[in-house]
């Protein structure tokens, strides 16, 4: 087949060797009926897909022996399968002519033919099959007759079924088993369909696969039948009458010794891989078009999915993912994403375990700043499987950042973006202490707003105010952070202020940093308490990393409530009674929250 990339778009096979029947063969194909003339060479066919069992164009290409042997390689090298006669030189020079090119693992496949049966009384498959089991990449044997049109049909039907479900790939003949590249991309398709995490597919889960490959389910006996084949061969195939592992492995190989290679295929391919068993990139990174002025989050399907991820995968039901736990959920990536920096970037335990909170923070933090690697994480856990929807753009939205309805949009949106320092990023992860090498320029989890829950993302910008972006500027909420026991450091904040956000609509907060210090006389013509009020700013608010006790998490209450409410009046930020509604809002629904997640995980 002809497409070096997608073999399903157009087919090309070649037939090999002179008089011995090969061009009576293509000429009985196509007239369904012995020719009584039979020209050299037949013309290039093409079979159109409508008439194919497959469903797959077909190119057909008579080799002659007038060609030379540069113009056979030729032929050969744009062909996916020769079809070779049953000859004496087949083994000496004909299958040794194709490979000599080739390396062991990348040789055309072979289709051998005992043609002229009608000739002959008794079988050519006895003479036919040694040389089978002596090349792997002969993939079948058929005996045919272009006078009496016996098996032509079928000879090309397998051809093309050994160019759309090759054996190569999947199987080692010489050693009796599965390679090793097919064993990791079947392992990764239980690990997703074992929705449970036990280990084991039970009957629903079994029937939600098969659906998922075959569009039909299995009837209850049809899945005992299957169980039954299984435990007759192997002691550990079947557990608490549902199918391991290794008995998924075992029905796969049993597949594909049989002949049946396009239920493995079919398998392979519904869950994105290609035919060298990599995941293709269409379905890792399908097309997801961004209006401009748009940022992209997950919507409320794709939250429920990665609940469910995370639920399979906390074992211990403590709301937090070990180490083992978290490698155990990645297993079905080919590497780790997440790196030590993502436990600073997200809340954790007092283990420095990610919690419930954090991972779901995480996918967050990820959809936001990299759409496309989101799609590829969500595809490695096989998202549109599971979820029944055509790609992982299904769980991805799109949300308008500016124009006018900016503001009502910022309350919209589950995300928000404040530029801070490192020093504030641990205090809204209540951690005292960043390892250097595994520091992060993000923080994110999430705040309470009039019961509304809001993901805060917290971005340390580089203290270089002459060189800001429009991506550091690009924000709902600014937070300058000075240092109150050093002179120098608010004069810092009050230029960039000017130079920035003077005339911004983005709101800002001043924070004044190291509050369990002694505060130092700013070497500025204002005091920062009278840099706000001249800028009607609201005043500035205390902080420190220092303490014993947990944080207080008013300060982002109160940058979340500012990113969603841009435009509200600096009276209303003054005004106590309102900061107070917020927190308390942000307490009641924080603890309901947590405990309602409890009591799901109990029941469940």
């Amino acid at each position: 087949l002809r497409d070096e990339t997608v073999i399903l778009t157009v087919g090309n096979f070649i037939m090999i060797h002179p008089k011995v029947g090969k061009t009576s063969l293509i000429m009985s194909l196509v007239s369904e009926e012995f020719p009584d003339e039979v020209p050299l060479r037949a013309e290039e066919i093409t079979i159109p897909a409508d008439v194919t069992p497959e469903r797959v164009p077909t190119h057909i290409v008579d080799y002659s022996g007038t060609y030379t042997r540069t113009s056979l390689y030729d032929e050969t090298h744009m062909a996916c399968i020769a079809v070779l006669m049953s000859m004496p030189q087949v083994t000496s020079h004909w299958i040794p002519l194709i490979n000599e090119r080739t390396d062991k693992d990348s040789r055309l496949p072979l289709i051998l033919v005992g043609n002229k049966s009608d000739l002959v009384e008794h079988s050519s498959m006895e003479t036919i099959l040694p040389i089978m089991n002596q090349y792997s990449e002969i993939e079948t044997c058929v005996e045919c007759s272009a006078k009496n049109l016996k098996n032509i049909s079928e000879l090309f039907y397998y051809a093309q079924k050994a160019v759309l479900h090759p054996t190569g790939p999947l199987y080692s003949p010489e050693d009796k088993e599965m390679k090793p590249s097919c064993i990791k991309a079947l392992t990764r398709i239980f690990k997703i369909s074992d929705l449970d995490n036990d280990g084991i597919l039970n009957d629903n889960e079994l029937n939600f696969f098969q659906r998922t490959c075959f569009n039909i389910p299995l009837a209850p006996q049809a899945l005992e039948d299957v169980k039954n084949v299984v435990r007759k061969n192997m002691s550990d195939g079947v557990k608490d009458n549902g199918l391991t592992l290794k008995g998924f492995l075992f029905l796969h190989t049993l597949f594909i010794q049989r002949g049946r290679h396009e239920t493995t295929w079919t398998v392979l391919r519904r869950f994105g891989y290609d035919d060298d068993l990599e995941l293709t990139q269409e379905y890792l990174f399908p097309l997801l078009k961004i209006p401009p002025d748009c940022t992209t989050e997950l919507n409320h399907n794709a939250y429920l999915f990665l609940q469910s991820v995370f639920d399979k995968h906390d074992k211990d039901r403590d709301c937090a993912l070990s180490p083992d736990e978290l490698k155990d959920l990645f297993k079905v990536f080919p590497y780790m994403p997440w790196g030590p920096d993502v436990n600073n970037t997200v809340c954790t335990n007092e283990q420095g375990w990610i919690t419930y909170q954090g991972y779901l923070s995480q996918w967050t933090l990820t959809t936001y700043l990299d759409v496309q690697r989101c799609l590829e994480y969500l595809g490695y856990l096989g998202y549109s499987i599971i979820q029944e929807q055509e790609s992982q753009t299904a769980a991805v939205t799109s949300k308008r950042l500016r124009g006018i309805s900016a503001s009502t949009c910022r309350r919209n949106r589950p995300s928000l973006e404040a530029a801070v320092k490192v020093a504030f990023c641990r205090l809204f992860l209540r951690q005292k202490r960043i390892r250097e090498d595994h520091m992060s320029y993000y923080a994110m989890s999430t705040t309470y707003v009039y019961g509304q829950e809001k993901y805060l993302l917290l971005h340390e910008v580089l203290p270089d105010f002459e060189f800001l972006s429009e991506a550091d500027l690009a924000c709902d909420v600014v937070c300058l952070v000075y240092d109150i026991s050093n002179p120098r450091s608010f004069e810092y904040c009050a230029k960039v202020y000017k130079k920035h956000f003077l005339d911004s609509k983005t709101p800002c907060v001043i924070i004044a940093a190291k509050s369990d210090l002694h505060e130092a006389r700013q070497y500025y013509s204002l005091s920062p308490l009278d840099f706000c009020r001249k800028h009607k700013l609201h005043p500035p608010q205390m902080f420190t990393c220092n303490t014993d006790e947990a944080p207080s998490k008013d300060i982002c209450t109160k940058l979340t409530t500012m990113a969603m409410y841009p435009h509200m009046t600096q009276a209303d930020l003054k005004n106590s009674t309102f900061w107070l509604r917020a927190s308390v809002g942000a307490t009641v629904f924080a603890v309901l929250g947590f405990a309602m997640y409890k009591a799901l995980l109990k029941q469940r």
